[in-house]
């Protein structure tokens, strides 16, 4: 099981206000568990949540923004791994030309 930390934990340990993290979770922004009734973040969600809540707090990014920074970060990630793939691809058919026929 992943290793998790309750949505009042982290309300209290981040000092972020409770709609903001009930609005990342309404955007699918966070994708939160629940047992006993009881919401969790696992961990690997915090660097995201850290990340959220600076961009909302620092930098007065409401939601709409968060959502849109969010995914232009995403799509530009992809986007350099597609060109790390097809970089590499191409390495190969250099190699290829060079070799002696």
């Amino acid at each position: 099981m992943n290793e998790r930390i309750s949505v009042e934990e982290i309300i209290r340990l981040y000092k972020i206000d409770y709609t903001f993290l009930d609005q990342l979770i309404d955007s699918e922004l966070l994708h939160p568990q629940t047992e006993n009734s009881i919401r969790y973040i696992v961990y690997e969600e915090l660097p995201h949540l850290e990340r959220f809540a600076n961009w909302h707090y620092d930098l007065d990014v409401n939601l709409p923004g968060i959502e849109i920074i969010h995914k232009l970060l995403n799509q530009m990630e992809e986007l350099r791994n597609e060109n790390r793939r097809l970089l590499q691809n191409v390495s190969k058919y250099e190699d290829w030309e060079d070799a002696d026929l």
